[in-house]
């Protein structure tokens, strides 16, 4: 559980319930119903290029990269979208593309030097798709201790402005 420093190690078969095992490790539903040790990430991708702080050099053809992974499997998919989500092209995975591991993708993108909404998401071996925020939320909700921040796997969200700058958008 993220062990900086180690002193001693102690082994059992079952929960040691400390405080970041129930406090970091529990989503609070919705429906008030925690759900504790949920330790899986779902599936998640991100774009890593072009992302929050770089600048494009101007229209024209750039290269859409990033990451995905699955904490139940292998990437089966990634779709990546340049309208922010209204319209989906499947990208090219980089091999080799392992289970429960990192898998490259990129995308070539011809950029008309307009405002453009870059997104990623993928698919895992199990169906799952990567979902929105919005969808995040409706499932587990914001509160409780984790918030969903733990296991947040919801679509990130780039903004190119016509200047090339790109920025983080926050519930797109």
């Amino acid at each position: 559980m993220n062990i900086k420093w180690l002193r001693r190690l102690e082994v059992s078969d079952e929960p040691f319930m400390t405080r970041e095992e129930t406090s970091k490790y529990t989503d609070i539903r919705p429906s008030g119903k925690a759900v504790q040790f949920s330790l899986v990430m779902e599936a998640k991708s991100v774009i890593t290029a072009p992302s929050g702080g770089m600048q494009l050099d101007g229209p024209g053809f750039h290269e859409i990269t990033g990451l995905a992974w699955s904490g139940r499997g292998t990437i089966r998919r990634v779709d990546v979208s340049t309208d922010g989500g209204k319209t989906w092209r499947q990208a090219q995975l980089q091999e080799p593309v392992l289970p429960i591991c990192h898998t490259r993708f990129r995308f070539p993108w011809q950029w008309d030097g307009k405002t453009a909404v870059l997104q990623s998401r993928c698919v895992d071996e199990t169906g799952y798709v990567q979902p929105t925020l919005g969808q995040v939320i409706a499932e587990r909700g914001l509160n409780g201790p984790s918030g969903s921040i733990y296991h947040l796997n919801a679509i990130q969200s780039w903004q190119v402005a016509g200047d090339g700058k790109v920025s983080n958008v926050h519930d797109y």
